[in-house]
């Protein structure tokens, strides 16, 4: 028996060990018939309260997963596996079929990309970035972008272009001033011009969001939201920077809880916060997939999980079980 769970090959198990492993895979086979039941049904807890549940991607390559496990769409796509998988930047027209194609196979539904979040643990040579004591904290993700405009420039026209084939957001990430997002949104917007007066079609309604995964972030949110359409937690940053611990050392696992009160709080006030605008928002990072954290989500009155496309369903299950008190007034 090979048991993937357990990350172990059973060799001649004895009768009581074959029993339930045997018993274990049927439960599964079950479970999995089980999830197959759910598509097509709407992501509603018991007492009528809904959610969105989209997908994380990393490249078009997961088009087929997303589809198949029945997402609503599309919360990231992580547009810089386009640049970390050649030997130099991805023209525009690279960009732009790659975009293109998400948005003509989600047939409508919501494609939100994530522009250029490179740096830190992800490198790629012809970057050129100086090596730095603290990647994490250093020279990545809207700080390149808002430094070397052309590069952004190229990624915003592939996007806008883009849009003109369904319904794309695009959000910038790693946001923390007003300064930044404003003009993130003018290059998109001289990008924009530059396209009209080339006839080249784009979506004048596209939405731009930005990413809470910085307590400067969260803590402005409230001016923030005054500049974009809706925020996505990235929780994965956002407890690393909360808590100052490197989410990479396995040597502070002890120390790292991504439950930590203060991470809570933080997602409960970006989400009441956003509320009080009249934007929605909602989580991509590894939380949104956390089982355990559905039901309190929920109840902060997160909009949208982005999780991967195998833990979709899993998620609609758990969402479909819930019975939540009513909302107060």
């Amino acid at each position: 028996f090979l048991d993937g769970e357990a990350g172990q090959i059973i060799a001649e198990p004895d009768d009581a060990t074959r029993s339930r492993l045997t018993a274990h895979i049927q439960q599964e086979h079950e479970y999995q018939d089980f999830l197959e039941t759910l598509k097509g049904l709407p992501n509603e807890t018991l007492d009528g309260r809904s959610i969105e549940i989209f997908a994380n991607i990393g490249s078009t390559d997961d088009l087929d997963a997303v589809i198949a496990n029945d997402a609503t769409g599309i919360g990231l796509f992580r547009s810089e596996f386009l640049f970390l998988a050649g030997q130099d930047y991805p023209d525009e027209e690279t960009q732009f079929q790659s975009y293109r194609s998400a948005a003509e196979r989600l047939a409508g539904k919501k494609v939100i990309i994530r522009t250029l979040d490179i740096g830190s643990d992800k490198t790629a040579d012809y970057f050129h970035l100086e090596q730095e004591q603290n990647p994490a904290l250093g020279f990545r993700a809207i700080r390149i972008c808002l430094t070397r405009p052309d590069l952004f420039r190229t990624q915003l026209r592939a996007l806008c272009r883009a849009s003109a084939y369904g319904n794309i957001a695009v959000m910038f990430p790693m946001i923390t001033s007003e300064w930044e997002v404003l003009r993130a949104k003018e290059l998109c917007a001289q990008v924009q011009k530059e396209l009209e007066s080339e006839n080249i079609p784009y979506d004048k309604h596209m939405e731009i969001g930005i990413m809470l995964e910085t307590p400067a972030a969260v803590v402005i949110a409230d001016l923030l939201a005054k500049h974009v359409d809706f925020f996505s937690i990235g929780t994965n940053d956002l407890t690393q920077y909360t808590l100052a611990i490197d989410r990479q050392s396995s040597h502070l696992d002890q120390f790292y809880d991504a439950h930590h009160p203060a991470v809570l709080r933080m997602i409960r006030h970006a989400v009441e916060t956003a509320h009080a605008a009249g934007i929605w928002v909602g989580i991509c990072g590894e939380l949104g997939a956390d089982q355990s954290l559905t039901e309190t989500f929920l109840e902060y009155g997160v909009d949208e999980l982005s999780v991967s496309p195998a833990a979709v369903l899993p998620t609609r299950r758990v969402v479909r079980s819930l019975g939540l008190s009513p909302k107060e007034a």
